[in-house]
C-alpha cells in the first residue's frame, strides 16, 4: 500500500479521499488554487501546494503543476477524484511517465472509454446496444448539421469529453442547431479543455441507470449493482438511489452482465461506471462510461458496506479485488441528494458568498454527510457550487425516503441561497415516492417543485409566537446580567400593570411585509393578523422545536433562526421570513420598465450580442455569461432600443452590475 498520495482535486471529493487515507494510515498532499487557499481540503491534508490562479485552466487543469507538486512532496501516487483531470488520458500517461501511480485506469483504457464518441463505437462493436447517432472526427459545423438532419429531431448534443451534466443540449429544430452547438462547444471547452461533441437521438421519457464496475490487474472484473439517477434537471443529477425501483431482477442481471462485458472488452482496471439509458419498455442503451469515481458513489457504499476509495487504492497498489461477484451483498436502500448554493426560484442561478450558517444533521448509521465546506467558508464563483452531499440509508425505500425528509428538515443554510426547499418538495413528490420519475420530468413540470408562494395563517401565527418567545427569553437573559436579576422590573418584556402590553411585530416574505399585534406573555397570546384574531396557548420552544395550541388545536413546528431570519418548517415544507421593524414599509420589487439589464450573478462575460442602436424585444438574448462552469443567457426584460453596452467578452462582473441599458 502507498505511504503518501497527492489528491488532484478540491472540495468535497478531496475531503472524501482524505478520510479513507487517514483511516488507512496514508499521508495526503493537497493542491489548491489562489481561490482555495483557506479551503477545507487544504486544511485537512497533511501538506498542500499552490498550483495557480483561481480559474480551473490556471490551476486544477494544469497537469504539469500537479505532477511537479507530487514529486516535490514525495508522493507515490495521484488520486484524481472526479472532474478536472480525472478522465484525461494524457494526464494519466504523464503521471506514469513521471514514475508515479495514477489511481484510476490507464491512459490507453481512457482513450477507449473517456471519449463518449469512442466508447459508443467500441460498445457497438462489442454488441452492446447504443442509441443511433454521430461520433465522427469531422467536427465542422456543416458536417454536424448534416448528421443532425440525418439522425432526426429531437436530438442531443453532448460534449465528448464531458460529464456532470455540462456541455449537453437538446435541439428540437434544425434552425436552432448551430446556435446550440456553439454554446455547447464553448461550455465544453471551458469545463473540460476540449470542445469535441457527439450527436445522438433523444429517447423520450427515459430512465438513467448506471452500473458500478471494478476491475483489478489480475483479470478479475465485477459489478456492484446499479444506481438510478433519473431525477435530473438540465442533465444534472439531483437524486440518486440504489436499488432502482424500476429494474426487475432479470433486467438488473442483464445490465450488470453487459457492464462487466464492456469493462472486460477493453482491459479496464480500477473503478468505472457504465451508464445506460432505459426506455419505458425496459430496452437499455449504452450511454457512456465514466472512467473515474462518481459523485454518487456513497449510495453504492451504503448498500454494499464497502469503501470504494479504499478499493481504488488497493487496486492501484496492484492488489487483487477483495471480493468476488458472488460475495457482493446489497442491504436496504440508499438515497443521495446534493445541497447546492443556488436559487431555484430564479432559474437555479448558482450562488456564491460566505456561508454565514451551515447546519447539517449529525452523522449516524442511517445518515451520512460528505462536505467540502464548513460554516464560515466561502462558495466561490470559479467552481461547482455544491455545498454537501446528504446520503441516507434505510431498511427499505420507504424508510430511506422518510429518513431523507427528516434529515433535510434539519438542514439550514444562510448566506448564498440554497436548494434545500426544492429538495424537500422533490422528496415528497409522487413521481419520486412512486418511483416512476424519468430524466425529463423535472424540466417539464418544474413548477410542481417550487416552494409555496404564500404563508397560511397558522404558519404566520407560529412565527409570531416563536418571535415572542425568543424576545422573552432574550429579555430574561439580559435581566439576569443586571444588578437585580430577580426583579420583574428588569425584564423588558412589554409587561404592564395587570397585563402584558400589545406588541407590534412585522415580517418580510417574498417582497411583501405583513404585521401582527400580539397581546400576552409566557406562551399564552392573543394575536391579531389582518382581520383575524388567533388565540395561542402553551407555546413553548424546546431547542428548535415549537409546540403550541392554536384555537385549541395542537401543532408542532421546527423553527430555525439566524440573525433576523426565521425559517419555519411545518413537517412538509419550509418557509423563511425576515423580522423587520414594525410598520416599516418595504418595496422589494424592481421597476420592470427601468431598462437596466443587470448581471444575475457574479461571473465572466463570454459573448456579447447587443450593440448600441439595436432594437430588441423582450426575451431576446443580449449576452452570455459563464460562472461555475455553466453558461447563462442574459435576456432583455422588455422591448426597446439599446443605448449602452457596458461589458465586453472576457470581463468579470459582480452580481447586479448593469450590463446593457435600454432607451
Amino acid at each position: 500500500m502507498f505511504s503518501k498520495i497527492l489528491i488532484a482535486n478540491r472540495g468535497e471529493i478531496a475531503c472524501r479521499v482524505i478520510r479513507t487515507c487517514r483511516r488507512l494510515g496514508i499521508r495526503t498532499v493537497a493542491v489548491y488554487s489562489e481561490a482555495d487557499a483557506d479551503a477545507q481540503h487544504v486544511r485537512q491534508a497533511d501538506e498542500a501546494y499552490l498550483i495557480g490562479g483561481p480559474r480551473p485552466a490556471d490551476s486544477y487543469l494544469r497537469g504539469d503543476a500537479v505532477i511537479a507538486a507530487a514529486k516535490e512532496a514525495g508522493a507515490e501516487a495521484i488520486h484524481p477524484g472526479y472532474g478536472f483531470l480525472s478522465e484525461n488520458a494524457d494526464f494519466a500517461d504523464a503521471v506514469a511517465a513521471a514514475g508515479l501511480v495514477f489511481i484510476g485506469p490507464s491512459g490507453a483504457s481512457m482513450r477507449k472509454m473517456g471519449s463518449k464518441a469512442g466508447a459508443k463505437e467500441l460498445m457497438a462493436a462489442a454488441g452492446v446496444p447504443v442509441v443511433p447517432g454521430y461520433t465522427g472526427e469531422d467536427q465542422s459545423p456543416n458536417t454536424l448539421a448534416r448528421e443532425a438532419a440525418r439522425i432526426g429531431f429531437p436530438l442531443m448534443i453532448k460534449a465528448a469529453h464531458g460529464g456532470g451534466g455540462k456541455g449537453m443540449r437538446v435541439v428540437h429544430r434544425l434552425e436552432d442547431f448551430i446556435a446550440q452547438l456553439e454554446s455547447c462547444q464553448r461550455e465544453a471547452a471551458n469545463a473540460f479543455g476540449r470542445d469535441r461533441v457527439l450527436l445522438e437521438r433523444y429517447v423520450a421519457s427515459p430512465r438513467h441507470i448506471e452500473i458500478q464496475v471494478f476491475a483489478d490487474a489480475h483479470g478479475h472484473t465485477l459489478h456492484l449493482n446499479e444506481r438510478e439517477c433519473s431525477a435530473q434537471r438540465r442533465y444534472q443529477k439531483v437524486l440518486e438511489e440504489s436499488p432502482s425501483p424500476f429494474l426487475t431482477p432479470a433486467l438488473r442481471a442483464a445490465m450488470g452482465d453487459a457492464a462487466v462485458k464492456a469493462a472486460q472488452a477493453i482491459d479496464y482496471v480500477n473503478a468505472g461506471t457504465v451508464e445506460f439509458i432505459v426506455d419505458p419498455d425496459g430496452q437499455f442503451y449504452f450511454m457512456e462510461i465514466n472512467t473515474r469515481l462518481q459523485v454518487e458513489h456513497p449510495v453504492t457504499e451504503l448498500v454494499t458496506g464497502l469503501d470504494l476509495v479504499e478499493w481504488q487504492l488497493r487496486v492501484a497498489a496492484s492488489e487483487a479485488l477483495p471480493l468476488a461477484q458472488e460475495d457482493i451483498r446489497q442491504r436496504g436502500h440508499a438515497i443521495e441528494v446534493r445541497l447546492y448554493a443556488e436559487d431555484p426560484e430564479a432559474g437555479f442561478l448558482p450562488g456564491s458568498g460566505r456561508l454565514e450558517r451551515l447546519a447539517l444533521p449529525e452523522a449516524s448509521p442511517g445518515v451520512r454527510i460528505d462536505a467540502g465546506v464548513v460554516e464560515g467558508d466561502t462558495v466561490t464563483i470559479f467552481y461547482d457550487p455544491m455545498i454537501a452531499k446528504l446520503i441516507v440509508h434505510g431498511a427499505d425505500r420507504m424508510e430511506a425516503l422518510a429518513r431523507l425528509r427528516e434529515a433535510l428538515a434539519r438542514c439550514d443554510i444562510a448566506g448564498p441561497k440554497s436548494n434545500i426547499a426544492f429538495l424537500e418538495r422533490l422528496a415528497r413528490h409522487p413521481t419520486v415516492t412512486g418511483g416512476w420519475i424519468d430524466t425529463g420530468y423535472l424540466d417539464r413540470h418544474l413548477d410542481e417543485f417550487m416552494p409555496a408562494p404564500s404563508l397560511a395563517s397558522t404558519q404566520q401565527v407560529a412565527l409570531v409566537a416563536a418571535e415572542l418567545l425568543w424576545q422573552e427569553a432574550r429579555a430574561r437573559a439580559q435581566a439576569g446580567d443586571g444588578d437585580e436579576p430577580d426583579s420583574p422590573w428588569a425584564i423588558a418584556d412589554g409587561w404592564r400593570l395587570g397585563h402584558a402590553g400589545a406588541r407590534p411585530l412585522a415580517f418580510a416574505h417574498l417582497g411583501q411585509t405583513w404585521t401582527a399585534l400580539a397581546h400576552g406573555h409566557g406562551g399564552r397570546y392573543r394575536i391579531e393578523l389582518a382581520d383575524e384574531v388567533h388565540e395561542v396557548e402553551d407555546a413553548r420552544l424546546t431547542g428548535d422545536l415549537l409546540g403550541l395550541r392554536i384555537h385549541g388545536q395542537a401543532r408542532r413546528f421546527r423553527i430555525l433562526r439566524h440573525g433576523t431570519r426565521l425559517t419555519l418548517h411545518d413537517g412538509e415544507q419550509r418557509t423563511a421570513v425576515e423580522t423587520v421593524p414594525a410598520y416599516r414599509r418595504t418595496d422589494m420589487a424592481e421597476a420592470s420598465g427601468s431598462g437596466k439589464i443587470v448581471a444575475p450573478m457574479p461571473g465572466r462575460v463570454v459573448l456579447v450580442k447587443a450593440r448600441p442602436g439595436d432594437e430588441v424585444v423582450a426575451g431576446q438574448e443580449l449576452l452570455v455569461m459563464e460562472a461555475m462552469k455553466m453558461e447563462l443567457a442574459v435576456k432583455a426584460s422588455r422591448d426597446g432600443v439599446v443605448v449602452d453596452v457596458r461589458a465586453a467578452a472576457g470581463d468579470f462582473v459582480e452580481a447586479d452590475t448593469v450590463l446593457v441599458a435600454l432607451e
